[in-house]
């Protein structure tokens, strides 16, 4: 790697909400520039006016700073290249231009889009590719000082210089090459006045000094373009690592919305911690080149490195991202813990004995919510309705059912200490004395939760306080 410090940026178009693939690029850069001390920018791409949607800007910056990915220069905070939004740009665009014009390496586009698709349709009728080089004018094969003055209401193309096949190195996918097909005279400024990706993305590189560019599979084939450019303008190009595709659960495409393709907000609305959905995005692609799975946001800076990134496609996989995320929770104080899931109780839920209970059945904050939506929980706060029936355990008589419960009820009766330790005990001794232990434990289960399924129901027990568990055991006989 060069000597020169570190300059990686994240640059998305405003189009839409951010998903995970645009996001792990963002990581990827701020984790390569955090790794070696360098500086991560943030440039927003707003040169296509018509697919730009509102309030996409701050949807952005909202993304990046859930997950912690604070940008040293952009926009809000400024820097020596301002402004970092590309339409407020429009003029180094053009003193770019009028270097490559003045090299007799750009030129007015002369047609109408209506001869422009006559020469695709002829390409197509001839069944070869059409190149717009094919095309050019006449007057371009004499001295670039007779080239007509650029009027800046028509297109301005480049003009390659040099037709050939063309070899570069890319940190993720190593050696890369393409052939003369590759190379075209694009557009370099539309005719709207504001310039193409393909110019404008080289020219804020070369001006804001950026040395690694992570980008994804589709900008591979236009890579020879770009190359083009940079010659033309007699810079060196900064060092590009290609990431592989994010794939659906299935692993047979690209993931796309109709795979479940999420806005990444929608992440932190179920209750994600962001250091888990980083360490989530991390491991889509990147190999630390062990076993390990689990990595806090300054472990990964410190074993980021990029040319352990897989060439192959990573499947999105949200079971796991659960797991990571479980993990990420744990590491968590008990306090932010019990700090967490009260906040997300109502007022009469709020008992700090209901933690433990509710944290080992979640993955994520969100589920704590859910349960309390559909009604998962409400047995902690008000008596269910018992179906005389759903007590029964298997073929016992419901006299059988009356008789379990009301031991149950002598029992803890007796109890001064109404720990869930010793409910346990007492009950567990009494459930031994049975043929099944299910025949008390079913029923005394289902009296105090309503449910056939529920936490640890001696700590339900505990929680409720004895008299009303007792009063429950007793209103279901």
């Amino acid at each position: 790697m060069s000597d020169k410090k570190v300059v990686t940026r994240f640059a998305p178009s405003p189009t839409g909400f951010m998903h995970v693939g645009g996001v792990r690029t963002a990581l990827f850069a701020w984790l390569w520039a955090k790794k070696y001390k360098g500086t991560f920018i943030l440039r927003i791409e707003d040169t296509d006016k018509a697919r730009e949607v509102e309030g996409s800007i701050e949807h952005i910056k909202k993304c990046l700073r859930w997950l912690g990915l604070n940008w040293d220069q952009g926009p809000d905070i400024g820097g020596p290249y301002f402004p970092y939004f590309q339409s407020e740009r429009l003029d180094l665009y053009k003193r770019y231009a009028q270097i490559l014009i003045n090299k007799g390496l750009a030129y007015e586009d002369p047609y109408t889009e209506e001869e422009i698709e006559n020469f695709r349709k002829k390409a197509e009728e001839e069944k070869r590719p059409f190149l717009y080089r094919d095309y050019r004018p006449e007057w371009l094969r004499g001295e670039k000082e007779n080239y007509p003055k650029w009027n800046e209401n028509k297109p301005l193309r480049f003009k390659t210089p040099e037709i050939k096949s063309t070899k570069w190195n890319d940190l993720v996918y190593g050696d890369l090459s393409a052939g003369p097909e590759a190379l075209d005279d694009f557009i370099l400024i539309k005719s709207d006045g504001y310039p193409t990706y393909n110019f404008a993305h080289i020219v804020d590189d070369i001006e804001m000094g950026v040395t690694h560019v992570m980008r994804g599979q589709e900008f591979i084939s236009s890579t020879p373009k770009f190359l083009a450019i940079y010659e033309a303008l007699e810079v060196r190009p900064p060092f590009f690592a290609t990431l592989p595709p994010i794939l659906a659960p299935d692993g047979k495409k690209k993931l796309g919305k109709r795979d479940g393709a999420k806005d990444i907000l929608e992440y932190e609305k179920e209750g994600f911690l962001p250091s888990a959905m980083i360490n989530f995005l991390a491991m889509l692609g990147w190999n630390p080149g062990d076993d390990r799975e689990i990595f806090t946001v300054e472990e990964l800076v410190k074993d980021f490195d990029i040319c352990r990134v897989q060439t192959s496609g990573a499947r999105m996989n949200e079971t796991k991202l659960d797991w990571i995320n479980k993990e990420h929770m744990n590491m968590l104080s008990k306090n932010e813990i019990e700090r967490s899931i009260l906040s997300l109780l109502p007022n009469e839920m709020q008992n700090p004995k209901l933690v433990p209970l509710l944290f080992e059945r979640i993955h994520k904050w969100g589920e704590i919510e859910k349960l309390v939506r559909e009604g998962e929980l409400d047995f902690f706060i008000k008596q269910p309705d018992i179906k005389k029936e759903k007590l029964i355990f298997k073929n016992s008589s419901i006299e059988e059912v009356k008789d379990a419960l009301s031991q149950a009820i002598n029992c803890l009766s007796k109890l001064n200490d109404f720990s869930a330790e010793k409910i346990k005990n007492e009950l567990m001794n009494l459930a031994n004395k049975f043929d099944s232990k299910g025949k008390i434990l079913h029923p005394v289960r289902f009296a105090l939760t309503g449910k056939d399924k529920s936490p640890d129901p001696f700590i339900i027990a505990e929680i409720l306080g004895k008299d009303e568990t007792i009063s429950r055991l007793q209103n279901a006989i």
